[in-house]
């Protein structure tokens, strides 16, 4: 047992870059530890490298998911973003050792939905552990030049728009109260002024609540909608808004009040503007917010 908590939080940083899914992600960590559970220890003692086992067992039950979520997200509503991971600084648990990789914040995240599950699980189990691409083909069911394959064009789709670079968290957390001052002021002007001119607002609903149902561009778009949305339910529903960590990065959450849905939101920040803002109001995403209201999630193999 000892010996697998080592690898848990690895395991599931991993699962979650594959998969986008931190259900989909504990699933397939529950699974590597049943069948870890079950080798004995001579089964275990041959294993030349636990972690890279591991790895591959993971990498299946997510290449499965992600086949299957394929067809799901031909039927969904809107754009689609990964599942927020929330925590808050005073966390300790495998979540908290998760996101401190910068590989999971979101705007990372959103650069991998372009790529089909072969190529996403060739990149991810490349990139997280250098597995040999014999290895990796065996999770695909590939041969061993297929899966190189899959990772090199992987690796353009990324380095054709990569994610900007991670900023400090107090730039951050700046950027994030500018926002929300010129939004509970419905300051226009101050808004269009924050935002990159190129911002791009996405939201995520699937069509449950009321939300853009598709990307918004140019900043002058984006602050508008914003306040429009704001206007309709009312800037108390800001005063309730709390700060958390989203996929490690500073953000907040926004309470269901009016007209106005529970959100998640964050930023991503480019030369210090806001280039884009990702809120997730798909309620069925909004589960992840138990950790960071202090309720404890399903351990796998506990």
């Amino acid at each position: 047992m000892a010996a697998f908590e080592e690898h848990r939080a690895h395991l599931l940083r991993v699962a979650y870059r594959i998969t986008g899914s931190l259900a989909d992600a504990e699933d397939a960590v529950q699974d590597a530890w049943l069948r870890w559970n079950a080798l004995d220890d001579d089964g275990r003692a041959g294993l030349r490298d636990e972690r890279a086992w591991l790895a591959t067992v993971v990498g299946r039950v997510c290449l499965d998911r992600l086949r299957s979520a394929a067809a799901r997200r031909e039927r969904y509503v809107g754009p689609w973003l990964p599942e927020p991971l929330i925590t808050t600084p005073d966390d300790e648990g495998p979540l908290a050792t998760v996101v401190r990789d910068e590989s999971v914040r979101m705007a990372a995240m959103v650069v991998l939905e372009r790529l089909s599950p072969p190529q996403r699980v060739a990149f991810v189990l490349h990139d997280a552990l250098d597995l040999p691409f014999a290895t990796i083909a065996n999770v695909l069911g590939c041969t061993a030049a297929a899966a190189r394959q899959h990772a090199a064009r992987a690796r353009r789709i990324v380095a054709e728009d990569p994610p900007p670079s991670a900023a400090r968290s107090t730039e951050q957390e700046a950027a994030l109260a500018r926002f929300a001052d010129a939004m509970a002021r419905a300051d226009l002007d101050a808004l269009v002024a924050l935002l990159h001119p190129d911002a791009v607002l996405v939201n995520d609903s699937d069509g449950r609540v009321r939300a853009a149902r598709r990307p918004v561009v140019g900043a002058d778009k984006v602050a508008r909608l914003l306040l429009g949305l704001l206007k309709r339910s009312g800037t108390a529903a800001l005063v309730q808004a709390r700060p958390v960590l989203v996929n490690g990065e500073p953000g907040m959450f926004v309470p269901e009040r009016g007209e106005l849905p529970a959100s998640v939101t964050t930023l991503r920040l480019d030369d210090g503007r806001i280039a884009a803002v990702y809120g997730v109001l798909n309620p069925e995403k909004l589960g992840t917010l138990a950790a960071a209201l202090g309720t404890q999630r399903r351990t796998p193999g506990r």
